[in-house]
């Protein structure tokens, strides 16, 4: 599926809510994420805009939607995405052109008017039924940096570059940001000790993770192809993928993490298009000369030339020292998307290759995201070095790792020459005893 650019990717767009021409904004006209926030106790399918929220259901009710553009718009009228991201990739274009129209600058103002919200005032609920959560593990310098702590003469396993590394994750522990992160118990064993205990996990860390929403599925036995994987993602998020590293590095071996993961995983409130981001796709990261050739499934030369995208990533981190001395939160770290050994397309094609079925709404997530240096690390566990060198804060704080009432926040955004900016939001969450 090539990428296209058309008419609501023009930077010189403008829109007539109030907030979205503003410099530096996540959500102007040429971004349109989509998201559920509850009015009157219900949950509604909403598009961020600007300060505003526009309420879709209730603009198509209004008649400001035709064609596929109508269907598209009431398929939202469940309170849920799900049924939108069945729909696929022409729907969705047609919706995305509809509200492009409806609300840029000489669009239909009156129609529309009525059907904004505040966004400050909405509460925002998880903006889909997410049956599947599937966690990989992507990043060539994260695998790196933390095989090195327990594998120093061999961090990387000999299979990372060969296939995009997985588990599947507990779709049921899935909350949007600002859900409170409650400290998880569990079986860990301190270094010396010969026999584990049980009690609060002394390592809380955080993962910095982009992660995507499965449109249209595939039925048991099918597989995806690589060239059309980008049909079957709706769009992008930020996650968090909260770990419990002490309990961790006692349960992985042999099948991998647990209890660890499971307690909660965090992500934005906003789904940021596959469509909104075509200015932002870039080629995919080099693999270097060492490189295997690529299996069959995960090679297409259209991955290849625009695989990638290039999202900045950042995190910050805010003490209940910092916050009851009026200072804002502290970037401790950030790195970009685009450096990932492998691409949210060979993710998808990699996952369905064996016939495994995804369901619209699935949540897909690419593991923690780092670059080269520990400015870039996206987990504690690599900025501190494994709790060995404590992060430092211009407070005088150190960490290294979390602590009660510590507040983590991931930003993300994309932007280039000849595009307009757009954001992600935030994802966030404060760690409780």
């Amino acid at each position: 599926m090539p990428v296209e650019l058309n008419e609501t990717h023009d930077p010189l767009l403008t829109s007539w809510v109030a907030g979205a021409n503003e410099a530096g904004t996540d959500f102007p006209i040429q971004n349109l994420p989509y998201g559920v926030f509850a009015r009157a106790g219900k949950p509604r399918v909403g598009v961020a805009i600007g300060d505003s929220i526009l309420d879709v259901a209730e603009a198509a009710q209004a008649g400001s939607f035709t064609g596929m553009a109508e269907v598209s718009a009431k398929a939202c009228q469940s309170g849920q995405l799900n049924a939108l991201m069945e729909l696929g990739p022409d729907y969705w274009a047609a919706l995305r052109l509809g509200l492009s129209r409806l609300l840029r600058q000489g669009g239909a103002t009156k129609a529309a008017e009525s059907c904004l919200v505040d966004r400050k005032c909405a509460q925002m609920r998880l903006p889909a039924s997410i049956s599947n959560f599937t966690d990989f593990y992507t990043s060539i310098h994260h695998a790196t940096n933390a095989g090195r702590m327990m594998r120093p003469d061999a961090p990387l396993l000999p299979n990372f570059k060969h296939m995009p590394i997985a588990y599947h994750g507990r779709a049921s522990s899935v909350a949007v940001s600002g859900t409170s992160v409650r400290r998880p118990k569990g079986q860990s064993r301190a270094k010396n000790a010969s026999l584990p205990s049980y009690g609060p996990t002394q390592r809380m860390d955080f993962e910095l993770e982009v992660g995507f929403y499965v449109g249209p599925g595939n039925a048991i036995g099918e597989t995806v192809a690589l060239a059309d994987a980008p049909g079957h993602i709706f769009g992008l998020s930020l996650v968090n993928d909260w770990s419990a590293r002490d309990i961790q590095s006692w349960e992985y071996q042999p099948l991998g993490p647990f209890l660890a993961k499971s307690f909660l995983t965090s992500v934005s409130p906003w789904i940021v298009t596959l469509e909104a981001l075509a200015p932002f796709r870039v080629a995919a990261a080099d693999r270097g000369r060492d490189a295997p050739d690529l299996l069959a499934h995960l090679d297409d030369a259209q991955d290849r030339t625009h695989g990638g995208i290039h999202l900045q990533l950042e995190v910050f981190l805010q003490t209940p020292k910092m916050r009851g001395a009026g200072i804002s939160p502290e970037r401790i770290s950030g790195s970009n998307f685009d450096g990932q050994y492998w691409t949210i397309f060979q993710m998808l094609a990699h996952h369905t290759s064996n016939g495994c079925n995804l369901l619209a709404g699935d949540l897909v997530a690419s593991g923690t995201v780092s670059g080269s240096g520990l400015s870039e690390a996206g987990c504690l566990l690599e900025m501190t070095l494994g709790g060995t060198r404590p992060l430092a804060l211009p407070n005088g704080e150190t960490r290294s790792f979390l602590e009660d009432g510590d507040e983590i926040l991931f930003r993300g955004f994309c932007e280039r020459t000849g595009a307009a900016r757009i954001g992600f939001g935030e994802c966030a969450g404060r760690i409780e005893g």
